[in-house]
């Protein structure tokens, strides 16, 4: 059997692999489709783990019933399940992108409950075999070895997590696009399942033909990628995954767009904003005013043509993408200028670095032009916080100018816009003295501690600066009773956006469902009165793995969110951040299974050490912010992740370990990490902020550690 037992763990090793590869593409697929929304990483990751998690429970239910082909345990049903896995991957990519415009109007945004539902359904196939998988599994196993320890399956399947995280993060999303990395990383699955048959069947036709069917699968995904990604009208002129996310150009009429995670950022013939972005600040200084340094935290289309007529020493471009400038430049979207400094970093960590020149001074800018979409992400965030002007205003020579936009308004400005707009004035009015709001195709914010002026045309005229758009219709757009009115709607009492507490996410979740009419408030009941229906069911050691689980994935997301803060959205770290976390289960699960006969100890000793790590992690945060080294984080993550692992074999000892506790253990460790998914990114982050979300866990964490501890002291 100890041949067996390899085949099958091999199996469970490689569907790690494969499983942690496609999962974070399916991400990245609807993070492309949804124009980066980063409340759809919440949805996808809960209906993921709550498959899976429906998928451990069914396990044991059609096993123990012999429902359907796969109800006895098999080696032989296994590898037919596993070769079922791995076609299933390059289908739920491709439906991905396919099914997007067939179900929606192409172009429209989509509201909560349809976005929760589609990728609901589209993930269903995959995730709910996926979390079938690891415990029929075991059940293979105990077929031959009825007393086989679950715990040694666990620490196999992580191993192959933290494998195939480490395959991605290092690897496959530097060197391949998704279908071609899905292709790669299935490879050891087929190998591995095709091992599982009998050698006297392994090259038998029916083998032979459904081991050639799914490669045939994975390698049609790799010719459909391409076609896959042309858009309904115009053409794919360029298209490339970097590190960073999805880059398309889309040609069409003789215009060119950038497309970023299916988000149109720049065009080549967008004067309008080009126009907009550069003059409105730059008109503000003197005309005696020697332009040393401009800085441009990203550019778009035209703006650096429009710059030149400034003729500035020195214009410093932060681009985080190295792809994005490059392409700009190739499709003629943004042109050499003299005095161009490209630098490749996150604007914000660029300014936190306190970049010196040779004089040793700190370098300063006339003028800080932010190019940025609206903060509808944690990420845009950061560039309309507190810190973020007051690390702005530090690199300003005196009488310099900070300019942004938002979405601008034709002649209603919604509440919900309105707040927005009111709490980044009160942001931004606590480091500059005078602000004016131009209203337009973008409401423009013009921040300095000089007086402003509206009249643009004017100023432009006694600078000798020639314009198309403004030069001819800035007076019939912006009258003087808009502007007066829009800066009139400002509502001093709107609290500030600040980095631990963004104010501006909490009205960008509410913009969501307001714009489509909805409420959040009947997705709640339901799922509260699930909860309480499965919460009612299940036993102590139960309900501290999901209390657990959903701790875990809370944690990694408050860590990935600070870690985004303090050091800017660089995708390679996020990749590490969730492989850590991944891997310090190894250890914790080795350890766990040492000490599983005192279960109930262990349980009680990691809940105490959850609490007390997270409480640490949150007061070092507060008071060390960007002082913090990143190994702070990765350490965290670990060490977190090595508590929680501890758990699994405690727990799982304590419920007996036979066929029955296994998958429901594996259940409420998945359904608890979908609770945390969910709650942490939608609804405690955006409306608690970082502080009481972290206290929300450790109340949680208590009432699990006050539940078992009761019952280690009754007993």
């Amino acid at each position: 059997m100890r041949k067996n037992e390899g085949a099958v763990l091999a199996v469970v090793v490689a569907t790690g692999i494969s499983s942690v590869v496609t999962q974070l593409l399916t991400i990245r697929e609807f993070l492309a489709q949804f124009q980066g929304n980063e409340f759809v990483i919440a949805l996808i990751l809960f209906n993921w783990l709550i498959l899976g998690g429906l998928g451990a429970l069914l396990s044991r239910v059609i096993t123990k019933h012999s429902l359907f082909f796969f109800g006895h345990a098999t080696m032989n049903r296994l590898a037919w399940l596993s070769l079922l896995l791995a076609a299933l991957t390059p289908i739920q990519i491709l439906a991905i992108r396919f099914f997007k415009d067939i179900f929606f109007i192409h172009g429209v945004s989509v509201g909560f409950y349809p976005t929760l539902a589609y990728s609901f359904g589209l993930i269903t196939p995959y995730a709910l075999l996926l979390g079938f998988l690891l415990p029929y599994s075991l059940f293979v196993l105990r077929n031959e070895m009825p007393d086989y320890p679950g715990v040694r399956l666990y620490i196999t399947d992580n191993l192959g997590d933290v494998a195939g995280g480490m395959l991605f993060s290092f690897a496959l999303v530097f060197l391949l696009s998704p279908l071609k990395a899905i292709f790669v990383s299935n490879l050891p699955l087929l190998f591995a399942a095709w091992r599982l048959f009998p050698v006297q069947k392994r090259l038998r036709p029916g083998v032979i033909c459904g081991l050639g069917l799914t490669l045939i699968l994975l390698a049609a995904g790799i010719y459909w990628e391409r076609v896959s990604l042309t858009p309904m009208t115009g053409q794919l002129a360029y298209y490339n995954e970097s590190r960073y996310g999805r880059i398309t150009v889309h040609y069409d009429e003789e215009q060119f767009t950038l497309f970023v995670d299916g988000k149109p950022l720049f065009s080549n013939q967008n004067l309008i904003r080009a126009e907009e972005s550069v003059h409105y600040p730059l008109a503000q200084l003197p005309s005696n005013t020697c332009l040393r340094r401009i800085l441009l935290i990203s550019a778009q289309g035209g703006m650096l043509t429009q710059l030149r007529k400034y003729h500035p020493e020195q214009v410093d471009y932060v681009e985080l993408d190295p792809e994005i400038a490059r392409i700009q430049f190739r499709y003629g979207l943004l042109k050499e200028i003299p005095g161009l400094n490209i630098i490749h970093q996150d604007g914000r960590a660029y300014l936190s670095q306190q970049a010196y020149d040779r004089s040793n001074r700190k370098r300063r800018y006339n003028a800080i032009i932010i190019n940025l979409p609206e903060p509808q992400t944690f990420q845009m965030n950061r560039f309309f916080t507190d810190r973020f002007f007051q690390l702005a205003k530090r690199h300003l020579e005196p009488g310099g100018i900070v300019s942004f936009t938002m979405a601008g308004f034709d002649n209603y400005l919604a509440e919900a816009q309105r707040q927005k707009i009111s709490s980044l004035y009160n942001t931004v009015s606590a480091y500059f003295k005078h602000i004016l709001l131009l209203p337009g195709q973008d409401i423009v914010f013009l921040c300095r501690n000089q007086p402003l002026d509206a009249d643009i045309p004017k100023l432009l005229k006694q600078k000798r600066i020639a314009t198309e758009y403004i030069r001819h219709y800035y007076y019939g757009n912006l009258t003087t009773r808009r502007i007066d009115y829009l800066n009139g709607l400002i509502d001093p009492d709107t609290p500030v956006n600040r980095d631990q507490a963004p104010y501006l996410m909490r009205l960008m979740f509410s913009q969501w469902f307001a714009k489509f009419a909805a409420s959040p408030v009947s997705f709640i009941a339901v799922l509260a009165v699930l909860l309480i229906f499965y919460l009612a069911r299940i036993s102590g050691e139960e309900f501290v793995l999901f209390t657990t689980g959903a701790m875990t994935m809370g944690s990694e997301i408050l860590v990935i969110f600070a870690f985004q803060i303090f050091f800017g959205f660089i995708y390679f770290w996020i990749g590490i951040i969730v492989t850590l976390f991944l891997a310090g289960l190894l250890p914790g699960a080795w350890l766990g299974d040492r000490l599983k006969r005192q279960g109930q100890i262990v349980l009680v000793l990691t809940d105490i050490l959850l609490i007390l790590f997270l409480g640490i992690f949150i007061i070092a945060v507060q008071l060390g912010g960007g002082r913090l080294p990143s190994a702070a984080f990765l350490g965290f993550g670990f060490i977190m992740a090595l508590c929680c692992g501890c758990q699994f074999p405690a727990a799982l000892c304590l419920r007996g370990d036979d066929n029955p506790a296994a998958s429901r253990v594996f259940s409420a460790d998945l359904l608890g990490a979908a609770l945390g998914a969910l709650c942490v990114s939608v609804a405690l982050l955006p409306y608690l902020g970082l502080v009481w979300t972290a206290v929300v866990l450790m109340g949680l964490k208590s009432v699990s550690l006050i539940a078992i501890g009761s019952k280690s002291w009754i007993k």
